[in-house]
């Protein structure tokens, strides 16, 4: 048995071998993960019904057991709501953070350095995450 806070086989495998710069997608309900595979990526449906799981608890889970140096969200139109966003950043703390244009966020999912896509049942328009994994430090590395 595990004692890690994720306990899913796939997840902790592709996590187990991602390296650093490496991609991991979370995914909102709605995104066509399918269209969105690239060469090197593994999908994972945790989608089970819409709302479970939701992408805040896969971000916290994730955030339990890899390293993450950055985050990239689509850019939204300006009179559409993302509180999602802030929430994403609140969990994230001290991370790279950008925003990309709609059609240059997908074509980033499908680059070859994203390794593990998480399709979620979070119903939330905008909540779609591309998480950079970052490394481990070492206590006498904290300097960088």
């Amino acid at each position: 048995m595990l004692k890690t806070p994720i306990i899913h086989p796939t997840i902790m495998e592709v996590l187990g071998r991602s390296g650093h710069f490496a991609q991991v997608v979370i995914a909102d309900g709605n995104l066509p993960v399918g269209a969105m595979s690239g060469p090197n990526s593994t999908t994972v449906h945790l989608n089970f019904k819409p709302g479970l799981l939701d992408a805040l608890t896969v971000l916290e889970g994730i955030l339990e057991v890899c390293p993450v140096q950055g985050a990239i969200v689509m850019e939204k139109p300006a009179e559409a709501n993302a509180e999602i966003h802030d929430a994403y950043k609140k969990l994230l703390g001290d991370v790279t953070w950008d925003e990309m244009e709609r059609w240059a966020f997908y074509d980033k999912i499908r680059d070859q350095n994203t390794t593990l896509i998480i399709q979620t049942g979070e119903q939330r328009r905008f909540a779609n995450l591309i998480l950079t994994v970052g490394v481990v430090k070492m206590a006498e590395e904290s300097g960088f």
